[in-house]
């Protein structure tokens, strides 16, 4: 038992379902900085060594049909901590069910990657164009 009366068993599930949801907040994150990401190096250009890799991974994580890392994380985590996990992957799991009808198919993830690729193409070639208006100007 601790120090506060509350037995260590039940403390140590809670941790890792907290945990657990501190990896699905993470991995959220990165897919939004994935696919809008691009927005904010408008911005800040330098953001793209950051911005340009993650969405070169995420759009081949789902042409590849792959997992990422942070899903058997979170799974492994919600398993210590009591919970059941889930078939498939987070974007099968979370996004895709919020956003598409349930069944995440081989074709579904290549539109995403392709849309991946597609919007952040559209805003790098913008912010290429700004560059090269401004290096002319120089």
């Amino acid at each position: 038992m601790g120090h506060d009366g509350v037995p260590e068993s039940t403390r140590r599930p809670v941790t890792y379902r907290l945990l657990a949801d501190a990896v699905l907040l993470l991995h959220l994150v990165f897919i939004v900085f994935v696919m809008a990401g691009g927005l904010a190096v408008l911005r800040r250009p330098r953001l793209a060594w950051a911005h340009l890799p993650a969405a070169l991974w995420g759009a081949a994580i789902e042409f590849t049909g792959g997992v990422c890392p942070l899903t058997p994380l979170e799974l492994r985590l919600r398993a210590l901590g009591g919970e059941a996990g889930y078939p498939g992957d987070f974007v099968g799991h979370y996004l895709v069910a919020l956003v598409y009808p349930p069944g995440l198919t081989r074709e579904l993830q290549w539109g995403l990657g392709a849309l991946v690729l597609a919007a952040n193409a559209a805003v790098y070639a913008r912010l290429w164009v700004r560059w090269r208006r401004t290096r002319k100007m120089r």
